[in-house]
């Protein structure tokens, strides 16, 4: 019996020397860039100050815990974004505290557009915003100022350390 010949390697246009085409690998991810840096932990704080609304309505009470896992989480996308830029961290430091402020706001009105009531949350973000704020100075004790502080300083080292 005989066997059948494989079919040649050689290209069909009649060159030798031409090569099957190779995958090209993909980039890699841009790093570095500041502005998308800054972009990515900005999209971060305005997520976690949500989700930190959302825990104090959920708890009605401020959570360490959730503080600095709003920092860290701002932190390492800013890190991971933006790469190795020493201005990051500061801004990752700066978004956290905003990021926990308006958490802290967020889930004060959350618990006032109770069940109870007919407000609704739209109405209190719009036309009670000033009860809004000033019921959040009037809890805002020592506490408090420690979890922004602690929110900073995570958003800060995650930022460095998001990098290495």
């Amino acid at each position: 019996m005989t066997q059948p010949t494989p079919p040649s390697q050689q290209p069909t246009d009649g060159n030798p020397f031409a090569q099957q085409p190779t995958p090209v690998p993909p980039t890699a991810p841009a790093r570095g860039n500041l502005t998308l840096g800054v972009v990515a932990a900005a999209v971060v704080a305005l997520v976690t100050a949500g989700a930190y609304g959302y825990i104090l309505k959920a708890t009605e009470r401020e959570i360490g815990y959730a503080a600095i896992g709003v920092g860290l989480a701002i932190g390492f996308a800013a890190g991971k974004v933006g790469g190795a830029n020493p201005i990051l961290p500061i801004v990752s430091g700066v978004l956290s505290l905003v990021a926990v402020c308006l958490g802290q706001l967020f889930g004060v009105a959350l618990i006032m557009d109770g069940d109870e009531t007919s407000v609704t949350l739209t109405d209190v973000l719009t036309e009670y915003s000033d009860l809004v704020v000033t019921i959040w100075k009037e809890s805002f004790d020592a506490m408090s100022f420690l979890f922004l502080v602690i929110g900073a300083f995570a958003a800060f080292s995650g930022a460095k350390k998001a990098v290495a």
